[in-house]
C-alpha cells in the first residue's frame, strides 16, 4: 500500500548550536586551543559546502520505495532515510542503503530511488554504530582526558581509537561511563568530504594525524566528522546522533606500532565496542563466548595442527595433522583446475626490483615487500602477488587467438610484510599461499570467462555448506584507464553476475585502481560474514607489459587479463573452516578420520589388520592399544581428539569380518562389514560430503 504523505524536513538548528547547548551539561571542561581552532576551521568549511549545496539543490518531489513495496514522498535535499524510517515506524534502523549504496540516515536522499533500512543485525548496521561509537570515545579521550587523538575506527570485531596521553593511565571504567554520558546528550554528527589541502589546514597542529590521513586517502577526498567539539576522519555513514548508542564497553588498552615511526611517544589503541541496547550487548557476548569456543588458534593447537614461533613472526608450522588439511583442500582445487582447463605453473620467490617497477608495485608496495641486497647493490624482492611473473610467461613468445583463454594457476608461497600488531593466527600472517590463478582472454571471451570463475566459486562453496552473496564493486576515484574502458567492463560484469542468478549488490567506488571485480562473501555456521574468493579485471598489467596477441585478422591485440581466486589465502581459509566446522572436519577434509579399539585379548592383531586395510584405501586410520584404559575412556579419548568414526573390534568381530562402528557424535551404528563399511567411507570422502553417519 502506498504512503501518500507528503514528507518534507524542517531546517533544524545549526550542528554547533545543539552540539553546545549539549556539551552544557556534559563537561566543564575548556576546549584546548588547537581543538577550537580546528573546530573554527571545519565550521567554516561547513558553511561554504552548505551554501554551495543549498544553491545546487532543486527541493523536487521524489518517490522512495521502500523493500516492502510501500512507496513514500519526499523532497530533495530535505528527506533524509531518518525521517523515513521514523514515518513508516521502522524500529532499530541505523543506516541505509540506497539503491545499493550505503547511506547514511542523515543524509537527504537527492532522486528517486529504492530505500532499504538497516538495524544492528546487519554487518552495515553494526558498523555504522561503531563507528559512530568511535566518534564518542575520540571526544571523551580528548575533551575529559586530554589526550591527541590521531586515528579512529571500526574493525569487524569493535571500535577504536589511537591515541597519544603522557603520563596518565586511563580506567576503561571511566571511559565507559564517559562515553555513554555524552552519547545520552544526543549529539548530531556532522561530514564534510574534504581534499589533502583543506585536511593539512584542519589538521596542522597534529603531524601524526595527517600521516595517517594521507595512508587513509584513496581519493581526492577523505570524510570528516564533527560530534561535540571533536573533529575527526571516518571512513563510512554514521548515525544522525550519539542518542541512539546506550551501551559502551570498553575491551583492550595496547600499544600501536606503526611503519616508519620516528615519533618516541608510544602511539595507545583503545579497543571497544557500542549498542544501541541491552538486547544487542547480550546477543554480541553469545555471539563472542561461542568464537571462543570456535577459535582456530585454540583447535590448531589442541588438535597439535599448527603453531608459531618467534624465529619467524608471521609464518606458520604446519604439524603432520594441520599439513594433511592444509593438501587435502590445495589438491581438491587442483582437481578442479583440471576439470576446468587451468594449467599449474611455477615460477620464482624471488626477484629484481626491476619486475616490481615494471608492474607498478614498487612505487604502491614496497612498504609491504620484503627485500634483501645481494651482489653488492642489487636489491630483490620476495613476491607478494604471482601476477607480474605471469605477465612473463605470457610475454615469452608470440601468442595466437588461437591459444587463448590462457587459464594459469599458481600456488607458490608469497611473503606480505604486515605489521606485528596486525597479526593474528592463520588469519593475518606474512608467509602465505593462495589458490591464485590468472586469465588471459579476448575481450569476446571475457563475459563467459567471468561466468565460469564464479560457477568455480559456488561449486566449492557449496562443497563447504556456506551461503554467499556476491558484490560488484565499480571504479574508485582515481583510477587508471579510460572512462569508456571502465563502463564496458562494469557492463559485462554486470551482465555476468545476471547470468550467473545468485544474490548480489552493487559496491560502488570499492574496485581496484586498474579495474572493477567482483568481490564474494561467505557466511559461516554462527553467521559471521568473510571475504575470500574475487574476481578482478586488470587493464594495467597488460599495458606495462606490452601483452599482445595475434588476433584472427592478423594484427596484434591486447589481452584482458583477470586475477582470481576462490579459497583465498589457504592458511585464512583454514582458519574460517576450522572456526565454521567448530574443529569437528567432514571426513573427507579430516585429519583424524578413523580410531580402532581393540577389546580381549585375541583381537589386538585383528585390530591392527584392520587399520591396515583402512590405511591402504587411504584413510587415517590409528590404534588405541593401551592396555591401562577403560574401553570407556578410549572411547572418549577419540571422540575429544575428532575422530570421525570409532571401530571397536572384539573377539565376535573377529571372527565375522566385521567393526562395531560409533560416530563422533556418540551415535551407535552397529556392527557392520568391513567392505560395506569401506565402501560407505569411500562414498563419504571421494563425494566431499559434510555428513556424518552412513
Amino acid at each position: 500500500m502506498a504512503v501518500t504523505h507528503v514528507l518534507r524536513l524542517a531546517v533544524c538548528r545549526p550542528a554547533a548550536r545543539a552540539t553546545l547547548h549539549a556539551c552544557r551539561g556534559y563537561s566543564k571542561l575548556q576546549v584546548s586551543p588547537y581543538l577550537s581552532e580546528r573546530l573554527r576551521v571545519f565550521e567554516s568549511f561547513r558553511e561554504k559546502q552548505s551554501s554551495r549545496k543549498k544553491a545546487e539543490t532543486s527541493e523536487k518531489q521524489l518517490s522512495i520505495r521502500l523493500m516492502d513495496g510501500r512507496t513514500v514522498k519526499g523532497t530533495a535535499g530535505v528527506t533524509t532515510p531518518h525521517f523515513v524510517s521514523q514515518h513508516v515506524r521502522s524500529k532499530g534502523a541505523l543506516v541505509s542503503k540506497v539503491n545499493g549504496e550505503l547511506w547514511g540516515l542523515g543524509q537527504p536522499l537527492e532522486a528517486d530511488c529504492e530505500l532499504q533500512l538497516l538495524g544492528f543485525d546487519t554487518v552495515e548496521g553494526k558498523q555504522a554504530a561503531w563507528r559512530t561509537g568511535a566518534c564518542v570515545l575520540g571526544g571523551v579521550l580528548e575533551g575529559v582526558f586530554g589526550a591527541e587523538v590521531c586515528r579512529e575506527g571500526v574493525s569487524e570485531l569493535g571500535l577504536y581509537c589511537d591515541h597519544l596521553l603522557d603520563n596518565s593511565v586511563l580506567s576503561l571504567n571511566d571511559v565507559e561511563n564517559m562515553c555513554k554520558e555524552a552519547a545520552a546528550f544526543n549529539l548530531p554528527l556532522s561530514t564534510l568530504e574534504l581534499n589533502i589541502e583543506e585536511v593539512q589546514q584542519l589538521f596542522q597542529s597534529s603531524k601524526l594525524r595527517l600521516q595517517l590521513v594521507r595512508q587513509l586517502m584513496n581519493g581526492p577526498t577523505v570524510t570528516i566528522y564533527r560530534c561535540g567539539d571533536s573533529v575527526g576522519v571516518c571512513s563510512g555513514p554514521l548515525l544522525p546522533h550519539t542518542g541512539l548508542l546506550k551501551i559502551f564497553k570498553m575491551l583492550q588498552l595496547s600499544p600501536v606500532t606503526l611503519a616508519n615511526q620516528t615519533d618516541t611517544s608510544t602511539l595507545m589503541r583503545l579497543f571497544g565496542v557500542a549498542f544501541p541496547a541491552e538486547k544487542e550487548k547480550n546477543e554480541w557476548e553469545r555471539e563472542l563466548e561461542e568464537a571462543r569456543r570456535r577459535d582456530h588458534r585454540r583447535i590448531g593447537t589442541d588438535q597439535e595442527l599448527f603453531f608459531f614461533n618467534d624465529v619467524s613472526p608471521g609464518s606458520c608450522f604446519f604439524m603432520p595433522k594441520g599439513a594433511h588439511i592444509y593438501n587435502t583442500l590445495t589438491n581438491f582445487i587442483k582437481s578442479e583446475y583440471q576439470r576446468r582447463g587451468f594449467n599449474e605453473v611455477v615460477t620464482p620467490t624471488l626477484y629484481t626490483t626491476a619486475l616490481w617497477e615494471r608492474s607498478g608495485h614498487w612505487e604502491h608496495y614496497s612498504d609491504n615487500m620484503f627485500t634483501v641486497t645481494l651482489e653488492g647493490s642489487q636489491t630483490y624482492a620476495l613476491k607478494p602477488m604471482n601476477c607480474p611473473a605471469h605477465c612473463l610467461m605470457f610475454e615469452q613468445r608470440v601468442r595466437s587467438w588461437r591459444e587463448l583463454p590462457l587459464r594459469w594457476a599458481d600456488f607458490g608461497a608469497l611473503h606480505r610484510n604486515e605489521l606485528s600488531g596486525a597479526l593474528g593466527g592463520l588469519t593475518r600472517v606474512r608467509r602465505f599461499c593462495q589458490d591464485d590463478a590468472h586469465i588471459f582472454c579476448t575481450p569476446d571471451q571475457l563475459e563467459q570467462e567471468i561466468v565460469a570463475c564464479l560457477d568455480f566459486v559456488r561449486s566449492v562453496y557449496r562443497v563447504f555448506g556456506f551461503s554467499f552473496h556476491c558484490l560488484l564493486s565499480t571504479r574508485p576515484t582515481p583510477c587508471l584507464g579510460e572512462p569508456e574502458q571502465w563502463d564496458n567492463a562494469e557492463q559485462q560484469l554486470e551482465r555476468s553476475l545476471k547470468h550467473f542468478g545468485e544474490r548480489w549488490e552493487l559496491n560502488p567506488g570499492d574496485g581496484a585502481f586498474y579495474g572493477p571485480k567482483i568481490d564474494i562473501q561467505i557466511k559461516d555456521a554462527i553467521g559471521r560474514q568473510h571475504q575470500c574468493a574475487t574476481i578482478q579485471l586488470d587493464f594495467q598489467l597488460p599495458i606495462r607489459f606490452h601483452l599482445q596477441y595475434v588476433g584472427k585478422d592478423g594484427q596484434l591485440h591486447r589481452p584482458v587479463m583477470i586475477h582470481r581466486a576462490v579459497l583465498g589465502s589457504l592458511e585464512r581459509m583454514i582458519a574460517i573452516l576450522a572456526e565454521n566446522f567448530g574443529g569437528k572436519w567432514p571426513l573427507w577434509l579430516s585429519p583424524a578420520q578413523v580410531m580402532v579399539i581393540p577389546v580381549g585379548g585375541n583381537s589386538e592383531s585383528y585390530a591392527k589388520q584392520v587399520v591396515q586395510q583402512f590405511r591402504e584405501a587411504g584413510f587415517l586410520a590409528d590404534l588405541n592399544d593401551d592396555q591401562g584404559a577403560t574401553l570407556n575412556k578410549k572411547i572418549r579419548s577419540a571422540q575429544l581428539a575428532q575422530f570421525n568414526y570409532i571401530f571397536v573390534v572384539g573377539d565376535k568381530e573377529r571372527e565375522s569380518g566385521t567393526v562395531n562402528v560409533r560416530s563422533r557424535r556418540g551415535k551407535q551404528l552397529g556392527r557392520r562389514p568391513i567392505e560395506e563399511v569401506l565402501t560407505s567411507l569411500k562414498q563419504l570422502r571421494d563425494t566431499r560430503s559434510n555428513q556424518d553417519e552412513f
